[in-house]
């Protein structure tokens, strides 16, 4: 499975952003996907996580009401719907899938939210 993540950007805060992740190769293999940042000197973090066939979504405490991870799947495309987005989300977004119970992980796109 290969995955390119596209849509980050400059931002103030309190706007909005939507990523991409499109999702190639053997995508009916795909058991969970997800969201994960990294600032600058942290470790990556979990943003949204959702298990395929209907399974429940989680969201990091801290995005819950903002982020929304939603899926494409006759595109094979991933999203994550960032409105009110806050200085403190800015990172290296990353896209990540699990399949074959290997884990794919797309290169990342930068968010950067200014004061």
């Amino acid at each position: 499975v290969q995955l390119v993540e596209s849509g980050g950007g400059l931002v103030q805060a309190g706007g909005s952003l939507r990523l991409s992740c499109v999702a190639s190769g053997n995508t009916l293999s795909i058991n969970a996907m997800g969201w994960y940042r990294q600032a600058p000197g942290k470790q990556r973090e979990v943003v949204a996580f959702v298990i395929s066939g209907g399974g429940s979504v989680t969201y990091r405490e801290s995005v819950k009401g903002r982020f929304t991870i939603s899926r494409d799947s006759a595109k094979s495309v991933m999203y994550l719907q960032m409105n009110s987005l806050k200085p403190e989300d800015t990172a290296v977004y990353y896209c990540y899938v699990e399949a074959h119970r290997t884990d794919y992980w797309g290169q990342g796109t930068q968010v950067t939210v200014s004061s």
